[in-house]
């Protein structure tokens, strides 16, 4: 009976790996959902400060989508989208490598590198100018860890 029950435990761990990274994600999620919110704040307020103030959500949406003082922001969107749709995923459920590989894509994306470079500078700049963007880029760092 012994070797049957380890067998039963070698089975159930492989469970445990993916439920545990699944809900790293979806906090990771939260926190990177709420970045999102508070950088899309900051450069409306940037904009608004040039240009005057936006008249509607969705001359807001408008601008987001076909203005290119926005679309720098594209990338968080799309791991967003990337994430909420592997936590979705149920047909065939994600593996723990699908949800550890998102949050490797969320720590490159907030770093420093070539690939992202445009997105970095523009990224740093509003780190550098706005302390709320500032806390929740550091509690990502965390996360990420």
């Amino acid at each position: 009976m012994r070797p049957a029950r380890a067998n039963l435990e070698l089975m159930e761990l492989p469970e445990a790996a993916p439920d545990a990274a699944r809900q790293r994600l979806k906090e990771l999620r939260e926190t990177l959902l709420t970045l999102h919110k508070a950088l899309l704040d900051s450069e409306r307020t940037a904009y608004e400060i040039v240009h005057g103030t936006i008249a509607s959500p969705a001359a807001f949406l408008q601008l987001l989508i076909n203005d290119n003082s926005f679309a720098w922001l594209r990338p968080v969107t799309t791991l967003l989208v990337q994430i909420d749709e592997g936590l979705a995923a149920k047909n065939p459920p994600r593996t723990e490598r699908e949800f550890q590989q998102l949050m490797e894509d969320t720590r490159a994306l907030l770093s420093p590198s070539r690939e992202a470079e445009d997105f970095w500078k523009r990224y740093a700049a509003v780190v550098q100018r706005d302390p709320g963007v500032a806390v929740l880029h550091d509690q990502m760092a965390k996360q990420l860890r």
